[in-house]
């Protein structure tokens, strides 16, 4: 049961992110300085191995995170929640942070990367304690 629960965490966070982008695509293409054809679309495409990708590497923290749950005895809505919205505000965007820093990207970069990994990571922690 727990795995059902982790890719479920992992598919909820992936829904979630995919609407983060679709409605924040032209400021997160400025931000983070995609260069564009004349058709205003990214050169080259996006390669679906990108969304598999991005799909398996929120199961491994969805994983971690199920593992820090069942530690931590993390067991209610609100408990999931929180953790998760606090794993992704305290760990996953500061880190965002330092590699936008060292890569001279725009804050706004950070805020649209880091408030994805937050929105991603609470859901994920609601959906962790559902089963």
């Amino acid at each position: 049961m727990e795995f059902l629960s982790v890719i479920a965490a992992a598919a909820a966070s992936f829904v979630l992110g995919s609407v983060w982008y679709m409605t924040l695509a032209e400021p997160w293409m400025q931000a983070a300085r995609i260069p564009r054809g004349a058709d205003g679309k990214p050169e080259g495409g996006q390669s679906p191995v990108i969304f598999a990708m991005t799909f398996v590497l929120q199961l491994v923290v969805a994983g971690m995170m199920r593992h820090v749950f069942s530690l931590g005895g993390i067991e209610t809505l609100g408990a999931g929640f929180v953790a998760g919205g606090g794993i992704g505000l305290f760990f996953i965007t500061p880190w965002i942070a330092i590699n936008n820093a060292y890569g001279m990207r725009p804050i706004r970069l950070t805020l649209i990367d880091g408030g994805c990994a937050t929105l991603g990571c609470a859901a994920m922690g609601l959906v962790l304690v559902l089963f």
